[in-house]
């Protein structure tokens, strides 16, 4: 017979995974094995992003903010040789979510592109069946990719934010941005409501990823060694995060605020 993981263990190692505990912590916790809890952690995933595929359908929004995630695979990006390969080094996890219902309805990993951007916008609008305000930093590829996910059918705007130029800490060194010195609000594609123009909920939204997933947490070792892995681990968060976790603000969790799961 097969050495299984009895199911209540298998509950309490998912449950240490999505409320940020690293692997080797939960080995000395639970006593089990770090591979064994990777393993259950990639399979849990893996189910969990095909959970929100199915579920995540004909959402009721009129306001969605997009941003972006830094992390790394393997190793960072100024370590990566010519022979390694491309999964390896920065990685960046594209994020949405509804600022009324905070359900995250798309998210997207991989490389900080045009290509990795039109696939997430793509997907995000075949999830929602009427026109949207639609806010975003000023990453270039999100213009086209709006462009390309919702022609037309789209209020747009981005925040611009002007940096202070004269830090002399070098980017490589700092661990936060500079300051911000101004902040412009642009309309880009519709007629969106200028006072609506936010990137605010999603960039709380980053720090909750942050905190829930070790992978993504700044100055972290807890970084997957395979693309693979990192990719189960998001999965398994804005699955706890959408359909399990009571937001504090909905006073429930965002799937059943967005109605499109009943309640847990």
């Amino acid at each position: 017979m097969a050495n299984v993981l009895p199911f209540d263990d298998q509950v309490s190692v998912i449950g240490s995974l999505a409320e940020g505990m690293s692997i080797r912590a939960i080995e000395r916790m639970h006593g089990i094995h770090r591979d064994t809890v990777m393993r259950l952690g990639v399979r849990i995933g893996r189910g969990r992003e095909r959970v929100l595929d199915g579920v995540m359908h004909n959402l009721n929004s009129d306001l969605i903010q997009l941003d972006e995630l830094w992390g790394f695979v393997g190793k960072k990006q100024k370590h990566v040789t010519e022979t390694d390969s491309n999964d390896l080094g920065d990685v960046w996890t594209f994020v949405s979510i509804d600022a009324e219902s905070k359900v995250v309805p798309a998210f997207r990993v991989g490389k900080r592109d045009g290509q990795t951007a039109n696939a997430f916008v793509q997907d995000l609008a075949s999830r929602l069946p009427n026109r949207v305000q639609i806010s975003t930093d000023a990453l270039a590829a999100y213009v086209d990719a709006i462009e390309r996910g919702f022609g037309g059918d789209v209020d747009y705007g981005q925040i611009v934010k002007t940096f202070d130029s004269t830090d002399p800490l070098p980017a490589s060194r700092r661990y936060s941005p500079p300051e911000v010195v101004s902040v412009r609000k642009t309309i880009i594609v519709g007629n969106p409501n200028k006072d609506l123009i936010s990137t605010s909920y999603i960039e709380s939204q980053n720090l909750t990823v942050r905190m829930h997933c070790r992978r993504l947490t700044r100055l972290t070792n807890a970084f997957s060694k395979k693309l693979e892995n990192f990719k189960a681990a998001v999965a398994l968060h804005f699955g706890y995060y959408n359909l399990c976790k009571r937001h504090k603000t909905v006073k429930t969790a965002p799937a059943v605020a967005a109605g499109l799961i009943a309640r847990p």
